[in-house]
């Protein structure tokens, strides 16, 4: 019983002085808020769902829209059974980020990376070639598209997912990579916006 009084004392206490400061406290606190926000990147993604009309004419092959903005990409099967929304890495920055319409080439599972010639130039110390496996960036299933370079795929890190994190490609959980790879197919329309 003593112990409910001195918590009950001291709660009532507490309260008591976070009343007479509250205004002054709570300024400060605003004002140190602000400064913080005002220095850091958020990792954020929007997650809406979306209607594939606005994006694409038809859903012949499927579709694939990828929204760098909110991180997200959406997929919708051709006869509209299945629509599915998953959270996504983007590119670095904006010269790395390219937009428009492609389409899957090709599908691989248990993909081996190289980088390319523009990420050897910045990066030299980086390996020439990486198999299958855990330490591969592009973790277990690639999309290739009609842009060289440019994959759908997934990754280890999953760290990157909800950031601009890649050299251009758009990465995805190996889980959710693995369901879209089963679901597309060579000729499904990607659109990146």
């Amino acid at each position: 019983m003593k112990n409910a009084l001195s918590r009950r004392g001291f709660l009532a206490g507490s309260a008591a002085m976070i009343g007479t400061g509250a205004t002054a406290q709570t300024a400060g606190t605003t004002e140190m808020e602000s400064d913080i926000s005002q220095g850091v990147q958020r990792n954020i993604s929007s997650f809406r769902s979306l209607d594939w009309r606005p994006y694409f004419d038809n859903l012949d092959n499927g579709a694939i829209l990828v929204d760098i903005q909110s991180r997200a990409l959406h997929y919708w099967s051709e006869d509209e059974s299945v629509y599915k929304l998953y959270p996504t890495s983007v590119p670095l920055t904006e010269d790395l980020t390219r937009t428009g319409r492609t389409a899957i080439t090709r599908k691989v599972e248990g993909p081996s990376w190289a980088p390319t010639p523009a990420m050897k130039l910045r990066n030299p110390e980086w390996p020439d070639f990486i198999g299958p496996g855990p330490d591969n960036p592009l973790g277990t299933h690639a999309l290739h598209l009609t842009w060289r370079y440019y994959r759908i795929h997934g990754t280890h890190d999953t760290r990157k997912i909800g950031r601009r994190s890649s050299n251009g490609c758009i990465g995805l959980y190996n889980e959710q990579i693995a369901e879209l790879y089963n679901f597309s197919q060579v000729g499904t329309q990607v659109l990146l916006i």
